[in-house]
């Protein structure tokens, strides 16, 4: 094909919003209100302990602890649930390179490799292609949720959830007018935040906002440094914290059961490294492997294989702190036709990539053995950089429908990058048809996350299954 071929056969910008608009004669936009009846579905518990199948059982328990606290921590563990609920609704087809859980907790102030702080998404273990409608969907249940868990009334919890939506879906248009570079180049920096923020809050919010960024840039590597690692006669170390954080030499008893383990990080760590750019690989050749740990993160997350990495440059006052974490198969993989990796943090790594503006300059994949000899995909990145992390149960109705507002735009500009942003908002127009039944969505979904969590609490109490609180 002749490159003046290739280029009179790309669809024009007419015939893109026509594929767009014509996608609701599959999906009217109405329809994005309506669930399949509960009667339809998998039991959520075995869903959960089909996952948890997998983890280290010994990890298990604190992850059925964590979901049991609250119905907004029972959603963020319940992925899979939710997976197996949307996978079966007819779907738009208009494709992008999904979060995969993208709750309101996964958006959050980060470094860019600039060192400015950004607005962005910060969790991609279920990354995959599929409808954008999913994870918009997901994101919106979760104000919901989390709008309940405060108190308030379901006229604000569905300000927040239109608010969200209605983001989403005016940024879309606005990306469907920019050139292709310049939707790649769009970032939520604090400059473009500080200017929504002095023209939407008052004073007092404002001042929080500004104290939440401050914060934001000293969670740097070197304060978890200082939090989680120790002087010992053997020089800096990882200072045990069982079981949520358990140095690799208080896991193995053998002396050379444990070197052996040590060979296998390193390993682990070279794979790594070579799957990193040749200046990256020469920044990273100027640190050395002092110590490994074990560490329980998150919620979902709880019971994958993760490490924290300590290296060390010039001096013990020069630290690096990677996270390796183990990549499984996301939970959307049965529910999409989407590319295949043979490695899962290869389709991690690819899919933070493409969406988030600015990606850690240490993110990177790798294969390794763990303590069971099985063989498992990793990704790695810096363990913490700048990350500012919201607070919903401290926020008042006003501020969770900000809140929205910017995870709502943030998720576009993501979904703007690797799909259609001009068939997409064809497909979504400039009524708030699609917002409204987002909303009706959103509280369907919250009654029904309400039921499944108290599926796991009864599970629990029965003895079924075996929890534990940290």
């Amino acid at each position: 094909m002749t490159v003046a071929h290739a280029v009179a056969a790309w669809p024009s910008p007419a015939e893109r919003a026509a594929y767009g608009r014509n996608a609701r004669r599959r999906v009217p936009r109405s329809a994005h209100s309506r669930l399949e009846a509960d009667t339809t579905r998998p039991d959520p518990v075995l869903v959960i302990e089909r996952q948890s199948a997998a983890r280290l059982p010994e990890l298990v328990p604190i992850r059925y602890g964590r979901m049991i606290e609250s119905p907004f921590r029972f959603y963020r563990g319940a992925a899979a649930i939710m997976a197996n609920d949307l996978g079966p609704l007819p779907d738009t087809g208009l494709t992008v390179q999904l979060c995969g859980d993208a709750h309101l907790l996964n958006f959050r102030l980060l470094a860019s490799p600039e060192r400015r702080l950004v607005f962005d998404i910060n969790d991609f273990d279920e990354t995959m292609a599929g409808p954008f409608e999913w994870d918009v969907k997901r994101l919106a249940a979760s104000f919901a949720i989390a709008g309940r868990a405060n108190g308030f009334s379901v006229k604000e919890q569905n300000s927040a959830v239109g608010a969200c939506v209605n983001a989403y879906r005016q940024r879309m248009r606005e990306f469907a007018g920019m050139r292709a570079l310049d939707v790649w180049y769009a970032q939520d920096d604090a400059d473009r935040l500080r200017e929504l923020l002095v023209s939407s809050m008052g004073k007092r919010a404002r001042r929080r906002t500004a104290d939440a960024t401050a914060r934001a840039r000293t969670r740097t590597h070197l304060q978890a440094f200082a939090q989680l690692t120790r002087d010992t006669a053997e020089g800096r170390r990882i200072a045990p914290d069982p079981p949520l954080v358990t140095p690799l030499r208080d896991l193995v008893t053998d002396a050379s059961h444990g070197q052996g383990e040590q060979g296998r990080v390193e390993a682990l760590l070279d794979g790594y490294a070579a799957n990193l750019s040749s200046e990256r690989r020469h920044l990273l050749r100027q640190y050395h492997l002092a110590d490994v740990a074990r560490k329980v993160v998150g919620v979902g997350s709880v019971g994958t294989r993760c490490w924290i990495l300590l290296l060390l440059g010039r001096d013990d006052d020069d630290p690096l702190l990677l996270q390796a974490k183990e990549a499984q198969e996301s939970v959307l993989a049965e529910h999409t036709d989407g590319d295949r990796y043979d490695n899962q943090g290869r389709r991690v790594v690819a899919g933070q990539r493409l969406i988030q503006t600015t990606s850690d300059i240490f993110l990177g994949w790798t294969h390794g053995v763990g303590l069971d000899g099985q063989a498992r995909d990793f990704y790695v990145r810096q363990l913490r950089d700048w990350k500012g992390i919201a607070r919903p149960d401290t926020m008042d109705s006003g501020l969770l429908r900000l809140f929205g507002q910017l995870c709502g735009a943030c998720l576009a500009r993501a979904h703007a990058r690797s799909g259609d942003p001009v068939a997409i908002a064809a497909y979504l127009g400039g009524s708030d048809r699609f917002d409204r039944a987002l909303t009706t969505f959103a509280q369907s979904y919250a009654d029904r996350n309400e039921r499944d969590y108290e599926a796991l609490r009864s599970a629990v109490r029965s003895g079924r299954i075996r929890a534990k609180s940290l």
